[in-house]
């Protein structure tokens, strides 16, 4: 415990586990999500069994897209959150 009980608690290991299963559960549904949006839009028939040049250029930036756009949407909500502390359920993540 911090100064005076101020402060972010200490997480125990089962809490900690808990943490990192639910963060690689939303990174695999982040991967999924991503994965057949740009299938669907890069891909719209499989008529060959490799990619051709445009499909693969597609599939690059759409995913480079879609992780700029997450890293920016989980910045904004991170500041919100640390705009509202820890008083106000400012913990979001």
């Amino acid at each position: 415990m911090s100064f005076l009980g101020f402060g972010r608690p200490k997480l125990s290991s089962e809490e900690k586990v808990a943490m990192a299963e639910q963060e690689l559960r939303m990174l695999a549904s982040m991967h999924n999500r991503m994965t057949k949006m740009c299938q669907t839009k890069c891909i719209p028939d499989y008529r060959e069994g490799e990619l051709n040049k445009g499909e693969s250029v597609c599939l690059d930036r759409c995913s480079a897209k879609y992780f700029e756009s997450h890293q920016k949407v989980s910045d904004i909500m991170q500041a919100e959150s640390q705009k509202r502390g820890p008083a106000q359920g400012g913990a979001m993540f």
